[in-house]
């Protein structure tokens, strides 16, 4: 008798990411001048590190599970990483709990990481941000191939959503990638899985769990939206939402990365011989590949791309379509952009 209908999902959906890690890990790197091509990262012949990230939260602690379960059977290394936030009572304590239970599953290495949250963005955004932070240095430290992250289904609808109400564009809208990160470090195995699929394989393995408080404390933007909005939303609409909503980031993202590269394309030929873009030949540009090109060039100049919103495009957009003699516009960094002599001059101020 096969496993668990909930627990074999989850298996496959991992199987399949690591079959993809160790494709491009035996995969040959580019060879330098004078040097022969040698494997990705970890050396030939050494099997790659993959990374659980785990809360202890029924998402994490079912990928766990699955790693642990997979690795066995193929030629990966699997370990672990559990990031204390220092948000809450007892936090240490429950990092520690975690990192024993990822230690019991036989993955290691298995590090519990302290961090320390800042402001800047809100308590979500300086939260994840120095999240993401301890993860790429254990990361860098460890020679992890990748590092595994259990989003699932309903956190890509959730995101959609957080995305649609800032009115931030299609790339906010295309929500988590199944692959990001430098040299492609984040995999997300469980997009296509919803949340109670994840629960119910942590249920029928006796693993523990633990249901963090702040994900039900309506203080939080994407607690409101888990279990005010979304279910209000299925009510009015009926079911299905989640993933047409999850249907909907995969389309937008397969339409923002064209014009992505179509930006990347028609950025050279927008400039002139001393590498100072048009004005005119941006207004010939469709909005959508101008205002990316705009983007890529306040980014190229030292503007964090995290702090440039869409307001800020749109100020240089309209040095561009609506010209009226305006002066200089401020962005994030420093970067001052400014129209001159036809030109559109972006610098750090």
């Amino acid at each position: 008798m096969g496993p668990h209908p909930a627990v074999a999902a989850i298996r496959l959906a991992v199987r399949r990411v690591l079959h993809d890690v160790l494709t491009e890990h035996s995969a040959p790197a580019p060879a330098a001048a004078g040097t022969t091509g040698d494997t990705a990262p970890g050396g030939p012949g050494r099997a790659p590190l993959v990374l659980v990230a785990c809360s202890g939260g029924a998402d994490s602690m079912a990928l766990a599970s699955a790693l642990a379960f997979e690795a066995r059977k193929l030629a990966v290394r699997a370990g672990g990483i559990t990031v204390d936030h220092g948000l809450q009572p007892g936090s240490d304590l429950r990092a520690a709990e975690v990192a024993a239970r990822l230690t019991a599953m036989n993955l290691d290495p298995v590090e519990a990481v302290a961090v320390t949250v800042g402001r800047d963005g809100g308590p979500e955004a300086a939260a994840r941000d120095a999240r993401y932070a301890a993860l790429d240095e254990a990361a860098e430290r460890l020679g992890a191939s990748a590092v595994l992250l259990g989003h699932t289904r309903d956190d890509q609808a959730e995101t959609v959503l957080l995305g649609l109400a800032r009115g931030s564009g299609i790339r906010s809208l295309s929500g988590m990638a199944a692959v990001s990160g430098a040299a492609n470090r984040y995999r997300r195995p469980f997009l296509t899985l919803d949340r109670q699929t994840a629960r119910k394989a942590c249920m029928v393995q006796s693993l523990p769990v633990w249901d963090d408080p702040m994900n039900a404390d309506p203080a939080y933007t994407r607690s409101r939206l888990r279990h005010e909005g979304l279910p209000a939303l299925e009510k009015s609409l009926g079911k299905g939402v989640v993933e047409a909503l999850a249907r909907t980031a995969q389309l937008c993202r397969d339409d923002a990365d064209a014009l992505d590269a179509w930006a990347a394309d028609a950025d050279p030929t927008v400039r002139d011989e001393a590498g100072l873009l048009e004005c005119a030949k941006l207004y010939a540009l469709p909005p959508a590949v101008r205002r990316r090109v705009l983007r890529r060039a306040a980014i190229a100049e030292g503007a964090p791309a995290g702090s440039l919103f869409a307001r800020h495009v749109e100020e240089l957009d309209r040095l561009i379509t609506g010209w009226r003699g305006q002066g200089a516009i401020n962005l994030p960094g420093r970067v001052v952009a400014r129209r001159q002599g036809g030109r559109l001059v972006i610098r750090q101020g």
